[in-house]
């Protein structure tokens, strides 16, 4: 896999727990409590293929954070990972590519399809010569 991943998540504990069963997985992950902290390490020159974005963080929430990291980083693409039952996609965030199949409920039950999904959409950025 090409760069990192990175996940933006408040909650301590979800956070690790997934960052460890990504990297247990082989990825590469980078993990902060807020979409500032974040912004900050990929400011650093980071490269990131995939966002793995809470909704509910103490500075922004994710709508408003992936389209920040959508206008500043085009090409990296976004799993919505959220404890909220009611969440429905904005419109605009569907029309940068997101659907459904990129929602994921808290708690998960079972990691194995998110780190697929987080797999499949680096894969799909890696740059072949």
């Amino acid at each position: 896999m090409t760069g990192w991943v990175l996940i933006v998540d408040d909650e301590e504990m979800i956070r690790e727990n997934l960052k460890a069963y990504l990297e247990d997985e082989g990825m590469g992950v980078a993990a902060f409590e807020s979409a500032t902290l974040a912004l900050s390490w990929l400011r650093g020159g980071a490269r990131c293929p995939v966002c793995v974005m809470d909704m509910r963080l103490p500075d922004m929430d994710g709508n408003t954070a992936i389209r920040i990291l959508h206008d500043l980083y085009p090409e990296m693409d976004f799993l919505i990972h959220t404890g909220s039952s009611s969440y429905s996609l904005p419109e605009d965030l569907r029309a940068m590519g997101l659907d459904d199949s990129r929602v994921y409920r808290k708690p998960l039950e079972d990691m194995a399809p998110l780190a697929a999904a987080v797999r499949a959409l680096a894969a799909a950025r890696e740059v072949r010569p």
